[in-house]
């Protein structure tokens, strides 16, 4: 896929935020992220942008937005969703459902570009199905879109489109924009990700305390971070980082960290001959039998079961 953003600067990496970065409003969608400038967009925005970026991070807007990676990859967070992605990899996130993209697999000097990226508004739509007919094929795409939905076999179709809408403007970027909307209403190849539809919590402290909390998951998948640690960090009692912590994702903490830990483990599953033994200790269980138990919870199947089926499973599932 040929890469179109340019380098971001190392101002722009670090650039204090001053409205909620969750509702994502006009005065935060600066060009130097990749945001388009124009004064007279619509309906529709496009945005690429690379990694590492203060975009990558765990919020939610008011807008629908269309993902597709292009480059690395890594763990996916969609709403209470934990899974892996690589180039290819195309999701929709309905309003309001937190995201979040963290790539594993960086080079030294990051990427250039790795998401391509089109936003679109709620209630322009709505309105225009009242009037429009023809437009209401899209309404069932957009309520599944509330817990995110991952699109299989669309993702070179997808890329053509995107290039399609960046460069169009006016009555022509709607009618690119359509041509996407058909593809993606009509795709029978998806699942929806989120089993719940996940509100992001509404303060902006709170964003950067989980944002911090996920990360740290995440890098430290091996290690014993308890519940307690975390609230200790944060000021916190247990019982009220519990009940923040369970507002914010959807999940108990524990629930979140087996999430986190399940998910490694399928990478190296898929990615690695380790015993499963050795995984079980790799991604933090001390247990084999409860590893083998929260695996079989999570994922329907044993780690040995999902390892054969990993190939089958995963294989041409990006265009």
């Amino acid at each position: 896929m040929v890469a179109t953003a340019r380098p971001l600067p190392p101002a722009a990496l670090h650039r204090q935020r001053e409205r909620q970065p969750e509702l994502e409003s006009d005065y935060n969608r600066s060009p130097l992220l990749g945001y388009e400038s124009s004064p007279d967009l619509g309906l529709i925005r496009c945005l690429d942008h690379g990694y590492p970026t203060p975009l990558a991070r765990w919020h939610f807007h008011d807008e629908y937005e269309l993902h597709l990676i292009t480059a690395s990859a890594g763990k996916a967070f969609v709403g209470d969703w934990i899974g892996p992605f690589e180039p290819g990899h195309l999701v929709l996130c309905g309003p309001r459902l937190p995201h979040n993209w963290i790539s594993m697999d960086l080079p030294a000097e990051g990427l250039r570009q790795r998401d391509l990226v089109i936003q679109f508004q709620h209630a322009p739509l709505e309105q225009a199905c009242q009037l429009i007919p023809e437009l209401r094929e899209l309404l069932p795409v957009l309520e599944r879109s509330r817990h995110g939905i991952e699109f299989f076999g669309l993702s070179e179709r997808t890329l053509a489109h995107w290039h399609a809408v960046k460069a169009a403007h006016g009555l022509g970027r709607l009618a690119a924009f359509c041509a996407l909307a058909t593809d993606l209403a009509r795709c029978s190849d998806y699942r929806l990700l989120s089993t719940v539809q996940l509100k992001g919590v509404e303060n902006e402290t709170e964003i950067d305390q989980i944002n911090a909390i996920v990360n740290r998951i995440t890098e430290n998948v091996a290690q014993t971070i308890t519940a307690s640690d975390v609230a200790a960090d944060l000021g916190m009692s247990e019982s009220r980082f519990s009940r923040f912590f369970r507002r914010a994702t959807g999940n108990t903490y524990t629930d979140f960290v087996n999430q986190v830990r399940i998910n490694r483990a399928c990478q190296l599953l898929m990615g690695s001959q380790r015993y499963i033994t050795n995984i079980c200790y790799d991604v933090g269980f001390n247990n084999v039998a409860n590893f083998n138990r929260r695996f079989l919870e999570l994922k329907g199947m044993t780690p040995s079961e999902f390892r054969k089926q990993a190939e089958s499973r995963f294989g041409g599932t990006s265009a």
